[in-house]
């Protein structure tokens, strides 16, 4: 009776293996068909009996699966089941498959690689990007710089926080992206390209259509990581947590204005403006012909009352660059700062003529000297503000043709038409 049940269980087990036998030739033919959706099907057929199959088969059973998948473009998961048959075959000791992975693999990743620079540069999806760069990262870990892609990709897509964890991660793992440039001057076009590799860049200078042959290595982009953390953190509202991580930037990079003037500008946002003014003497020192960073200084000084300072800074900025129309502007309304002093003295002379004349004397003159800065502002960049400002000034002058001409203006600026 014992034999009898043995027969059976045997005869069991020998339509079983022909059942997974049949069904993963059915997913092979499949495959060389590129029939991939008929692949997974017969590969799925046979999951159910895992456990209980033959080393050989269940080999064969990741490896049919893994090309299914990637034939049904989904790579993630593809690599999962590569990586689980290398893994099995070192288990077993047995590698029947395991040299034919390696190039299966690096051609999953060339094709999501691709396809993530594709919708980068072509499509301008850059949520897809992100999603498929860091997938490339996670398919090959030791290309770090598709993890940097990622954290761009992100960040362009305003998915801050996904570009944050890339950012802080390339950080952890302190990515630089400092690689070699391998360059020759083209013989024809007499400019310097860079051929990629050592070997590719000597051969060409062998075969003579390049000469000159150097190699540079790329600037580092520890800093600008860092940089892009504290400009995310700024747009999620962390601004201590900004503040940090610029400073830390600074320490990698302490000669780069573009740093000091977003940390300056946190300052702002904190109504900090001692600090904010300090670092933008750093700049300036750091960049003496900056128009921008001596307009800021008098935007500082003007705010904390320090008119004459302001308009040294703000002549500073308009000797640099003789068209910088909001300088003209803010010169003059500094100038101007100086009238409410002299209309509270009129307020309180109000019945004393000579005072009161001599008073408003003194506006004119103002006035007068503030004049030709609203002019020249409102050539280079006329707007309601630099209309409103000088026909104020010229009804106080009496300038009555130029305020009639200026007056239809400022209406129809106001109306919107």
């Amino acid at each position: 009776m014992k034999n009898q049940i043995l027969t059976l269980s045997l005869g069991l087990m020998t339509v079983v293996t022909f059942g997974q036998k049949k069904e993963l030739k059915v997913a092979e033919k499949a495959i060389k068909n590129k029939e991939y959706t008929a692949a997974m099907k017969a590969v799925n057929s046979v999951e159910g009996m895992l456990a209980s199959m033959d080393a050989k088969y269940k080999a064969k059973y990741y490896f049919l699966k893994a090309q299914a998948q990637s034939g049904k473009n989904n790579y993630e998961a593809a690599a999962e089941t590569f990586n689980t048959l290398l893994s099995y075959e070192k288990q077993i000791g047995k590698q029947k498959y395991t040299k034919d992975v390696a190039p299966m693999l690096n051609q999953i990743i060339q094709k999501v690689s691709n396809l993530a620079i594709n919708q980068y540069n072509d499509d301008k999806d850059y949520a897809q990007a992100a999603k498929n760069f860091a997938l490339t990262f996670k398919l090959s870990p030791k290309d770090t710089s598709f993890l940097y892609n990622a954290a761009i990709s992100a960040s362009l897509g305003k998915d801050y926080d996904t570009s944050l964890t890339y950012f802080k991660q390339l950080k952890e793992l302190g990515y630089t992206g400092i690689s070699t440039m391998y360059l020759a001057t083209n013989k024809e076009t007499g400019e310097e390209e860079n051929l990629g590799n050592k070997s590719n860049r000597d051969t060409m200078v062998k075969l003579g259509t390049h000469t000159n042959p150097t190699q540079k290595s790329t600037e580092s982009k520890y800093a600008e990581i860092v940089k892009n953390i504290g400009y995310i953190l700024v747009n999620q509202g962390k601004t201590e947590e900004a503040i940090v991580a610029l400073q830390e930037a600074r320490k990698e990079s302490p000669k780069d204005v573009n740093l000091i003037l977003n940390e300056a500008q946190l300052y702002i946002k904190l109504e900090k403006m001692d600090k904010f003014g300090d670092l933008m003497k750093e700049a300036v020192a750091l960049d003496p012909t900056n128009p921008t960073l001596f307009f800021n200084l008098g935007v500082v000084n003007a705010n904390e009352g320090n008119s004459e300072e302001a308009i040294k800074y703000y002549n500073k900025a308009i000797e640099l660059d003789p068209n910088y129309g909001d300088a003209y502007m803010n010169l003059a309304v500094t100038m101007l700062s100086e009238e409410q002093a002299i209309v509270d003295e009129m307020n309180k002379n109000l019945s004393n003529f000579k005072k009161y004349d001599e008073l408003q004397g003194k506006q004119k003159a103002l006035y007068r000297k503030a004049l030709p800065y609203l002019v020249k502002a409102d050539s280079i960049k006329r707007n309601e503000g630099t209309v409103k400002s000088l026909l104020n000034i010229y009804d106080t002058l009496e300038m009555t043709k130029e305020a009639d001409a200026l007056r239809p203006i400022y209406k129809q600026m106001r109306s919107g038409n």
